[in-house]
Formats: structure tokens, sequence, C-alpha cells
């Protein structure tokens, strides 16, 4: 009986992340909405097979809300203009090779002019259709009908069933990249505290340029949470959400090209030094400490840009501001040792000087001070791009908060008195 019930928990968890799976969402949505596209299509459409409606819907319904809209717009922009331009040409020449290679060539052009972007082809697929066949007016209709049919429910049903916020998948591929660039760290430190000979360091040098694949995925999930919080009823402060994650993902990424050129300026110093040891046993102790603690502060940084409760923010900031302090202490103790270096052997002093502005820029970029006027600039440069491209839009809003604003004090007036 504890088995049964033991199954049943795993297999119930199992369809759990089975359904929060971007690529099974997908397929279900697009599925559903193909279908009822089609059952639709078949009572309203002239054509006995009307397979533009479930097309249509098949390829409007994505992730997002935001892509459902901006795909649904496009596609029945292309499939329109295709059809005015068959209509135009049917009426003036009839189906021939030389017709048919330039009605392509000015589908094509017209959109590009109708700026159909990834539906470009599909303009010319509907000239073609229609241009060949007889009663073009009576397919051209139908076209027309269809798209709009397969569009109209693809968009509805990402509004009847608002789509699912991806906040959560980009933030753990985020905790996962600042995961693994902790564990490259602690190699590197543990390399640098020992003898390292220069092909183990050419390795590890290899290991933080694989690094950038890892940030191209993540920033792909991050991507999809951008659109899945655009125009979506669910969130109230899509944009705050966004510009959170969106500058974090971007300190992250400069700490991994911080980390490759510290990788790249202890692998020139094992090549230099080879076959000595990098630093000396002090020198290389405090390294790897002061790595492994800046290590420790990434990982608590991406804590802090993926929580969404304010309390544990607000503990995972005291955590990160502790943990940097603390590699301050160790950076600073860092330098002392290796200015006494320097002073007994000047050689290679431009490395063991790379050495420590490399870990210093890591630590100056998480630091909490500078991340909040980076969210500040951000917000204001997003308010400031939303006023110059739909000024009149920004006009009336700000009508309508400054109406509030008096409402309110009004009423707290009367409430006072």
């Amino acid at each position: 009986m504890l088995d049964v019930r033991e199954n049943s928990v795993s297999l119930a968890r199992w369809l759990k992340k089975v359904l929060r799976d971007p690529v099974v969402v997908q397929a279900l949505r697009s599925a559903a909405a193909a279908s009822i596209a089609y059952v639709i299509a078949v009572r309203l459409s002239p054509e006995p097979a009307p397979l533009t409606a479930p097309l249509t819907a098949l390829l409007v319904v994505q992730v997002t809300l935001y892509a459902t809209l901006k795909m649904s717009f496009r596609r029945v922009n292309a499939v329109v203009a295709g059809v005015l331009v068959a209509i135009v040409f049917s009426a003036v020449v009839g189906l021939s090779w030389w017709s048919l290679a330039l009605i392509i060539v000015a589908a094509l052009g017209v959109g590009h002019l109708v700026r159909a972007h990834e539906f470009t082809a599909e303009v010319a697929i509907s000239a073609m259709l229609v241009l060949g066949v007889t009663a073009h007016g009576a397919l051209a209709w139908a076209r027309i009908v269809e798209t709009l049919i397969g569009a109209v429910v693809g968009l509805g049903f990402n509004l009847v069933l608002a789509p699912p916020v991806w906040v959560e998948q980009a933030g753990a591929s985020i905790e996962n990249l600042a995961r693994r660039l902790r564990q490259l760290m602690l190699r590197v430190g543990e390399e640098a505290a020992g003898d390292t000979p220069f092909h183990e360091a050419a390795a590890r040098l290899h290991e933080a340029r694989g690094l950038d694949h890892d940030i191209s995925a993540v920033d792909e999930d991050l991507r999809q949470a951008e659109d899945s919080l655009r125009f979506n009823p669910r969130v109230r402060e899509g944009l705050l959400h966004r510009v959170v994650l969106r500058t974090g993902l971007d300190t992250l990424e400069i700490c991994t090209v911080v980390l490759r050129v510290l990788a790249r300026t202890l692998t020139d110093l094992a090549k230099e030094r080879e076959p000595e040891a990098l630093f000396p046993p002090e020198t290389g102790a405090t390294v790897e400490r002061l790595l492994s603690e800046i290590g420790d502060a990434v990982v608590s940084f991406a804590v802090l840009v993926t929580t969404s409760v304010s309390e544990n923010a607000e503990s995972a900031e005291e955590r990160l501001s502790a943990e940097l302090r603390q590699a301050a202490v160790t950076r600073d103790k860092l330098a002392q040792l290796l200015l006494e270096e320097v002073q007994r052997d000047a050689r290679q002093w431009q490395l063991h000087g790379a050495v420590l502005t490399e870990v210093n820029r890591i630590i100056d970029e998480m630091d909490t001070e500078h991340r909040s006027r980076r969210l500040l600039e951000e917000l204001d440069r997003h308010s400031q791009e939303q006023r110059e491209r739909r000024p009149r839009l920004t006009r009336l809003r700000d009508r309508v908060r400054s109406t509030r604003r008096r409402g309110n004090r009004n009423t707290a007036g009367r409430r006072s008195s």
C-alpha cells in the first residue's frame, strides 16, 4: 500500500514537471487551437477542407501572449497582402512560367514592404495558391476567412487560457549558470594554489571560453520569460521583473568574461614560470580562498536576482553583502602579498597586477550599490524609450495618474476632516 502511494506521488510529480515543460505546453496548446480552428472553419469557409485555419492557428499560438499577438498580426498581414497581389496579377495576366516567376518576385517584395518578417514567404505562397485557380475570387475570400479564423482562435486561446509565466525557468537557468561559474572559479583557485602545468591552465581557459554557450542558452530562456511578462494579465510589474532578470544576466556575463581573462592571465603566468609554481604558497592559498569567496558571492547574487518574495530577497541581499565584504578583505590581503612578491622579484609584475585587477572587477560588478544604480538607469531608459515611441499614450497615462493622485488626496483630506 505504501509503495502504491509513493508511486502515485512520483507519477504526479513527473506529470507536473512534464506539463511545465515549454515543449509539451507548446504542443498541447497548438494542437487544441488548431483543432478548434478547423471545426469553426468547416462551418464558415466555402472550402471542403479548410486547412488554412488550423495551419494559421498552429503558427499563431506561441508559448507567450506577446508572441501570439505579434505572430497573429504578421500572418494575417502576409496572407491578405498575398491575396491582393494575386487578384491584381490575375486581372492582367494568366498563369504561366513567367507570370509565376513575376508574381513570386512581386509578392516577396510586397512582403518586405508590409513588414511580414518571418511570414514573407507566406505572401508568395498565398499569391500562388490564388493565382493557380480560375475562380480566384472565391479562393481569395476563403483564404482570408480561414486565416482570420485561425488568428482569432489562436489569440482567443491565449486570452481565455492565459499562457504560463516562464520567470521561474529563467531564474533556474540563471542560478545554474552562477553555480557553473562558481565551480570553475574553485578549480582555477585550486590550480593557482598548487604547481600547475601550462597545459592544465590552458584547459581551464578552454572551460572559461565554453561558458559563452551557456550564456546563450540562458539568454534564450530569459527572452522567453520576458515575452511571457508582456501583456500578461497575471503580471502587475512586468517591466521591473524583466529589468531585474536582464541586468542580472548582464552582470553574470561580465563576470564570465572577466573570469575568462583571469584564466588567460594565469595561463600566461604558468607558461612564464614553468616548472615553478604560479605563486608562493601563502599567496596561492590566498588566491584560492578569494576565488572561493567570490564564487559563493556569485551564487548569492543569482539567488538575489531570481528571488521574488521580498523577505527572501532581503536575506539574500544581506548574505551577498557579507560575502562581498569578506572577499574585499581577502582581496586587500592578496594585494599586499602580491606587492611584496613584486618587490622581491619584478618578473611577471604585469600578470600579477592583472590578477588583482580582474578579481577586483568581479567584486565591483556584484556590489549592491552598483546594481541599484544600474537598475535605476535601465528603468529610466525604458521609460524614456516609451515616451519617445508613444508620446500620446504617455501623456494620456500621465493625466490618468495625476487625476488618480488628486482623487486620493481629496479622499484622504475628507477622511481626516
